[in-house]
């Protein structure tokens, strides 16, 4: 029987981490967060920008536990923290204000997890 063990251990020190803080703060969304990027690699999810226009309103901070792809267009100021971006998805984010932010900046900023929607 094959052990489920992951062999990037960054990875793994990050899941572990946002654990941790979920924890610490009895933050359910890190929680959860931990449990998507802890899944197999071949469930991960991407997610393109005309689905987070539809789904998001201005100045809202958005949580994607896999990558943001470029297709379509970002109509309002978000901030966003995803596993990866395209180069794509980075420019338009950044040309309207937004911002691209990774889960351990997002996590020093909001620790308690407020006002985080996460999407997949």
């Amino acid at each position: 029987m094959k052990t489920d063990t992951r062999t990037d251990p960054n990875k793994t020190s990050l899941i572990r981490s946002i654990n941790q803080v979920g924890i610490r703060n009895e933050a359910n969304i890190w929680r959860r967060l931990s449990k998507e990027l802890s899944s197999a690699n071949r469930n991960r999810i991407a997610i393109n920008l005309s689905h987070i226009n539809r789904v998001s309103s201005p100045g809202d901070v958005i949580v994607v536990p896999g990558k943001i792809l470029g297709a379509g267009i970002l109509k309002h100021k978000l901030s966003i923290a995803a596993e990866s971006f395209s180069e794509s998805a980075k420019e338009k984010i950044l040309s309207i204000g937004g911002q691209c932010l990774s889960f351990e900046e997002l996590i020093k900023t909001n620790p308690k997890g407020t006002n985080v929607r996460l999407l997949k």
